[in-house]
């Protein structure tokens, strides 16, 4: 097994805004992407950079391929670009292939094959972190490692990492890797709390209505694995995107933001990102809209984090639960 140690992936990934290039590309059709898909990804990669983004995240699977292909037009067209900035991909999911609406394959051959194919549509030589997307239960970890060292040889890929794995999944992955993770990224946000939840809810009847694998959390930190939060912004539910009938709770939680905004001079979504990078885990929000409003939106959210009370975090965790903790 790999010892863990901090590398400058790590550094720069822990506790900085990330933003997830999912929304680019136009729709999750087959059609092609048109010259408005570019220009949409070209402005909020711009915005991104403003709010001092360093690292973009993407999938193969997103919109089909066109999130991959519409930033690699960007990066061909803006010299420079690539060298300024940091750029992961994950692999693992297919879509619609072989009659089946959804699979997991982290074989070999498709590791290869897909991280091939995102560089051809990102424009580029090389990605910097390769997450493994979901955890395949057919997944053989000596095909894995094979795998990820023939593209690290290659210099394809730099450093890998996973998404959506337990730490029990991690370490049974990392005992025949060769390379360290160096990040995990998971679900975590105001609104999905099942992470933060089932730190306190140990002994506790309301442990039962929790998935989130205890632990976790903890594992990553001491293994130095940076965490990475997707949906960190709560799909827009506390800041401008409401449901259409939302609960008390959440009601509740919308003001509160908006209160807390208020006095701090910043906006919503800096409060919320920054609750979440508050946590010592460490935590990166992954910024997933492609409004450049939006995205500047979340510039004070480091700033939020180090002036947050304990006082404060409590109040917005225990509105957002629309009860008492234990």
């Amino acid at each position: 097994m790999t010892e863990q140690t901090s590398t400058p992936v790590q550094e720069t990934t822990s506790g900085r805004l990330i933003y997830g290039c999912m929304g680019l590309g136009g729709t999750w059709s087959d059609e092609p992407h048109d010259i408005t898909d570019v220009e949409t990804a070209a402005e909020a990669v711009e915005a991104a950079m403003d709010v001092g983004v360093t690292l973009f995240d993407h999938a193969d699977i997103y919109r089909n391929g066109k999130s991959e292909t519409v930033f690699g037009e960007v990066l061909a067209a803006t010299p420079g670009l690539r060298e300024r900035i940091q750029l992961q991909t994950k692999c693992g999911i297919r879509l619609n292939e072989r009659g089946l609406e959804t699979y997991y394959d982290l074989s070999s051959d498709a590791i290869i094959e897909r991280v091939n194919g995102s560089l051809e549509r990102l424009r580029t030589d090389y990605v910097d972190i390769l997450l493994l997307h979901r955890p395949d239960p057919l997944m053989d970890p000596a095909e894995v490692a094979a795998a990820v060292g023939k593209l690290m040889a290659e210099g394809k890929v730099r450093a890998l990492g996973v998404s959506n794995m337990s730490a029990a999944q991690i370490e049974f992955l990392q005992d025949s890797l060769e390379t360290p993770v160096v990040a995990n990224q998971l679900e975590l946000s105001l609104l999905k709390r099942d992470w933060l939840e089932s730190t306190v809810l140990v002994n506790h009847p309301g442990a039962a209505d929790y998935s989130f694998p205890h632990g976790t959390l903890e594992y990553c930190a001491r293994q130095g694995i940076a965490l990475q939060a997707y949906g960190a912004l709560a799909r827009g539910h506390y800041t401008g995107n409401p449901p259409e009938r939302p609960t008390l709770a959440e009601s509740a939680t919308a003001h509160l933001l908006s209160d807390m905004a208020r006095e701090r001079g910043t906006t919503r979504e800096a409060v919320l990102l920054g609750w979440l990078m508050k946590h010592p885990a460490g935590i990166a929000p992954v910024i997933g809209t492609a409004n450049p409003d939006r995205i500047r939106a979340c510039a004070g959210a480091a700033r939020v984090a180090q002036t947050m009370t304990r006082e404060e975090w409590y109040r917005l965790w225990v509105t957002a639960r629309g009860s008492n903790i234990p």
